[in-house]
């Protein structure tokens, strides 16, 4: 395994990670719900939390954290931001998981392969179960 490799993945999952606080944003911004809101920020700080690591990580193997969500993530937000963000709280929950189980699946992906070293992978896998945790909580706010 190289250290290239472990690095570009970690960098993959860092954008993934800066696409999710960016969405976040903009469902804070939209949400009217006081206990709405408070959750949603809180998830956002798990995410840029788990940026953090990822990025600390990075530069740990020597390499250079990427420090947006590259062009696809920009090309995906600007499209967000064409259809808007939905108004209602049962939407912006929806819209929430709907983003957090895309994220899930492209981590499960960097999981799966062999590409990352113990403790990379051992990061990782703690994001994705927090990612995992959000999914319930976001669950608890559409009942």
């Amino acid at each position: 395994m190289q250290e290239k490799q472990v690095i570009n993945e970690l960098n993959e999952n860092l954008k993934g990670e800066y696409m999710g606080i960016h969405a976040y944003e903009h469902y804070i911004e939209k949400a009217r719900d006081p206990a709405t809101k408070a959750q949603l920020q809180q998830i956002q700080q798990d995410h840029k939390q788990h940026a953090s690591k990822i990025a600390e990580r990075i530069k740990n193997l020597g390499g250079k954290a990427v420090e947006d969500n590259g062009f696809m993530g920009s090309v995906n937000e600007t499209m967000m931001k064409l259809k808007g963000v939905p108004e209602s709280t049962k939407e912006i929950v929806k819209g929430a998981i709907k983003g957090q189980e895309m994220g899930i699946r492209s981590t499960e992906e960097i999981v799966r392969g062999d590409d990352l070293d113990p403790e990379s992978l051992q990061i990782v896998q703690s994001n994705l179960d927090e990612d995992r945790a959000h999914i319930h909580q976001l669950n608890s706010l559409s009942e």
